[in-house]
């Protein structure tokens, strides 16, 4: 009871600059392991080829995110590939992407795995923790995702920049890939994790992809 009837009478006694250093100097918490950085962390861009979005509900969103995250990560100097599955038949990567992507392999597998160099170069640098986007959600994603946490990579999954032809499978392809460990996030909260900060230089430009208005129709770019 002491404490509590005299701590109002320090406080009026303690000058409110004093308080407020006190507050600025405290140590702050360290980062949690969960949230992806700039400096451990790769986009993976899976089989978004102009060949099937045309059979994706909602694909002209899913290209916009997906286009805000890969404009997201080389303003913050994430690495970013992609992959198409079986090109010769499929068709080559969405323009739109393809024009902000390097080269991108082909594979027969489904999963991005066969790509093996891809991620052996992400190894070597460091990099263990991969977001990932792409289609479809139940196939090439999500065998993807189970390789890559096989291989012990940490992974998250956009779910707003993913996508399938039928909403019985995006909906199971995404809780398989929750139960199985990876990290369902969305493309505003992954922009917002790679920054980490307001007062750093790319901030801005992050905003600016924030802003943008969502694509008027819904279905293929």
């Amino acid at each position: 009871m002491e404490l509590s009837t005299r701590a109002p009478q320090l406080f009026r006694h303690c000058p409110r600059a004093a308080i407020l250093t006190h507050m600025t100097t405290t140590k702050s918490l360290s980062r949690s392991p969960e949230l992806m950085n700039r400096d451990d962390t790769a986009l993976l861009v899976v089989d978004v080829q102009a060949k099937l979005l045309p059979l994706i509900p909602g694909s002209g969103r899913m290209v916009w995110n997906i286009r805000r995250l890969i404009d997201g990560a080389k303003i913050l100097g994430l690495p970013v590939a992609a992959t198409e599955q079986y090109p010769q038949g499929l068709g080559p990567t969405a323009a739109e992407l393809a024009a902000k992507l390097g080269t991108i392999p082909g594979k027969l597998a489904f999963s991005c795995g066969e790509c093996g160099e891809l991620f052996a170069d992400w190894q070597q640098r460091g990099i263990w923790k991969v977001l990932v986007c792409g289609i479809e959600t139940h196939v090439c994603v999500g065998q993807t995702v189970h390789d890559l946490l096989g291989e012990g990579f940490r992974v998250y999954v956009a779910a707003d920049a993913v996508a399938a032809r039928g909403s019985i499978d995006h909906e199971f392809g995404l809780r398989r890939m929750d139960s199985s460990g990876a990290t369902l996030t969305t493309t505003e909260a992954a922009l917002f994790e790679w920054c980490e900060r307001a007062g750093s230089p790319e901030f801005k430009q992050i905003s600016q992809l924030i802003r943008e208005a969502a694509p008027a129709h819904d279905g293929p770019a």
